[in-house]
């Protein structure tokens, strides 16, 4: 099945997977903490602005991780102080869903004391918290945020892994991360 990208948001973890039919030539680069998708030195140029966005990155008290460039406000109002609930909901609200072809939902997490995943689509804004269990949304198909069986200990990068694993199909790339009494730990997984 085709669920386009992905989060698996935890209690103290997160993961982020690209799978893609249009744009397979990407990967998870990290800078400086932060973690982006790229383009591939090999991918044919293009002006999509959905290709290329910061997928994991810290803030105030937590880790965000979504699908798209609403990943660095929600980023940058938890600095400001907001509430990782609050600042979820009001940057999917203010980005909207992505205009494309596919009128693509954006969808975020935060991963800090009190973990929230989120979807906004062409008709709905949904943020809920994530208390004992994983919770899983995804661009198509599964685009409310529901219970689903993953593991996430080990290392971020292995997180990664198990999330471009997963049984959905086209992974190009994957993100993960752990949260640990504020202390944040960032990995990847580009299929190698």
């Amino acid at each position: 099945m085709y669920v386009g990208r992905f989060i698996v948001i935890g209690p103290d973890f997160g993961a982020y997977r690209v799978s893609s039919r249009s744009f397979p030539n990407r990967r998870v680069v990290e800078r400086d903490g932060t973690l982006t998708v790229s383009p591939t030195p090999d991918a044919p140029e293009t002006d999509n602005p959905y290709i290329s966005y910061n997928c994991v990155r810290e803030g105030g008290d937590g880790v965000v991780v979504g699908n798209g460039s609403h990943v660095d406000p929600i980023a940058e109002k938890l600095d400001l102080g907001y509430p990782a609930r609050d600042a979820l909901a009001e940057s999917l609200l203010a980005m909207d869903y992505e205009k494309d072809d596919y009128d693509t939902p954006r969808i975020a997490g935060v991963v800090g004391e009190q973990s929230y995943i989120g979807i906004v689509r062409k008709d709905a804004l949904l943020v809920r918290p994530v208390e004992d269990d994983p919770m899983l949304v995804a661009t198509y198909e599964q685009a409310d945020p529901g219970a689903v069986t993953f593991d996430g200990s080990g290392s971020p990068a292995e997180i990664a892994e198990r999330a471009y694993e997963m049984e959905y199909e086209h992974a190009v790339c994957a993100a993960g991360v752990t949260y640990d009494d504020g202390d944040a730990d960032v990995g990847f997984y580009n299929g190698e």
